[in-house]
């Protein structure tokens, strides 16, 4: 499959990234020469010097023979301007990135009108996780797979102390017909094997079928999280604070934003109902004291820098506050957040390349994906002969660490799998995967007789 990338920034590149994983063939176009030249000496690929908007380029790399253009320039109008002009010179499909609010309610008059197959809004989209996250917490998730016997709960360990300090492998023997399948701890999300000790914050995620999830839902959520969430501030401003605080302010939400940009506040004041915006800097102690911090049940910090992103989650996590959330793009801050026990890290980029793959591969492959705190994802296939999972017992499968079977739906049989379980050709599988592993994933799903080096 042949693949266009039109922007070599942050996003561009991680996109690059994990389409080359996948084993395709990526032609990344960029007006900067030099960028490129970067790009090169770290990867196999082609790349093209040139503005995109102009038809000669697109004609002369012949984007008539490629299955995909994807634009993720800085600028929304120019995205949708370049994915118009491929799809017009015969390009399979095109994909642009649109962010901004101006845009949102009008999505899908703009892929009719100017021929354009999807459309992603990265900053909407994590807007959306953190607002699930903190509004829906510890409530049971009816609906989440299209397999209808299968659901999945969430809930702090706490409220199950039965199950405290306990490996895995023994929780396993205490829950019938379910699965702990992901840990949440300190902000990041674990792929447990037996072995992992269950702590007292940590958030269990629990798959299994609907009858046992039932009773268990009816042991640990004795209410909901949301009627314990009133206030929330937010550090930043730009386009995923504002599309936070609109979501949350509909919730009837108290929201305070802090906004370092005088005429991005008058934005803000202008366009948001309901919504304390204060122009400072959100790094003053002082500011954060005036503005009650302390009192807050959530803070969520969005700003555009991860440095400032992870100063503002150390103030909050030293005020108690019960759910911090943060904002990182850098993969090599991971350790560091997981130390600060920040209750939900996002990076941006991962979240978009994920869903840019998700659309690639299309509906034959996967039928379902949902990520979960924008770390990992949920991920339903249908089981065909040609991968390698079909007809192997999991325990021989060396699936690489970070991955899971879930769940399989055969017939009217909803099975939650163990070592000795094999999976069939047109059974439905539920996988999870961190986000870090997704390319191995796609690989294992190509290739039946590929070989996992970790």
């Amino acid at each position: 499959m042949k693949i266009a990338i039109v922007g070599a920034g942050k996003q561009g590149i991680t996109i690059t990234e994990s389409l080359l994983g996948c084993g395709y063939e990526v032609t990344l176009i960029d007006k900067d020469p030099e960028l490129l030249q970067k790009v090169v000496s770290q990867m196999d690929l082609l790349t093209v010097s040139g503005n995109a908007k102009n038809i000669a380029l697109l004609k002369e790399i012949k984007i008539n023979t490629y299955d995909y253009l994807i634009a993720v320039t800085d600028d929304d109008e120019k995205n949708i301007v370049i994915c118009t002009l491929a799809k017009k010179l015969g390009c399979g499909s095109v994909i642009a990135r649109v962010r901004g609010p101006e845009h949102v309610n009008q999505m899908e008059f703009i892929k009719e009108t100017m021929s354009i197959d999807f459309i992603v809004n990265p900053d909407l989209a994590i807007a959306n996780e953190i607002s699930k996250y903190l509004v829906e917490k510890y409530t049971l998730s009816d609906g989440y797979f299209s397999i209808g016997k299968i659901s999945i709960i969430e809930f702090t360990a706490d409220r199950l102390p039965v199950i405290l300090h306990k490996k895995i492998s023994e929780v396993a023997k205490m829950l019938d017909n379910m699965l702990v399948v992901a840990i949440s701890r300190s902000g990041k999300i674990i792929i447990p094997d037996g072995s992992v000790q269950v702590q007292e914050d940590d958030i269990l995620y629990v798959l299994g079928e609907d009858g046992p999830i039932q009773k268990i839902n009816a042991i640990v959520h004795e209410k909901k999280k949301f009627t314990d969430l009133q206030r929330v501030m937010i550090a930043g401003g730009g386009k995923i604070g504002y599309y936070l605080a609109q979501q949350l302010a509909a919730h009837n939400i108290a929201v305070k934003i802090i906004e370092i940009d005088k005429a991005r506040c008058q934005y803000l004041s202008e366009h948001l109902d309901n919504v304390i915006v204060l122009h400072g800097d959100a790094t003053d102690p002082s500011l954060l004291d005036d503005e009650n911090i302390d009192e807050m049940d959530a803070f969520v910090t969005v700003t555009g820098f991860d440095e400032e992103n992870l100063l503002l989650a150390l103030i909050a996590n030293q005020k108690n506050i019960e759910d911090v959330v943060a904002k990182v793009s850098r993969k090599s801050y991971a350790d560091l957040i997981e130390k600060m026990g920040v209750s939900m890290a996002l990076n941006p980029l991962d979240m978009t390349a994920n869903t840019i793959l998700r659309l690639i591969q299309g509906p034959k492959k996967v039928i379902f994906s949902k990520m979960i705190q924008g770390q990992a994802e949920f991920i339903e296939i249908l089981a065909d002969k040609s991968m390698k999972l079909v007809d192997t017992p999991l325990s021989q499968l060396n699936l690489p660490k970070g991955i899971i079977i879930a769940a399989i739906h055969r017939g009217d049989q909803a099975i939650i799998p163990k070592g000795d379980t094999t999976i069939k050709e047109g059974d439905q599988v539920i996988i999870l995967s961190l986000l870090s592993q997704v390319s191995k994933l796609e690989k294992y799903f190509q290739a039946k007789m590929w070989n996992f080096s970790l």
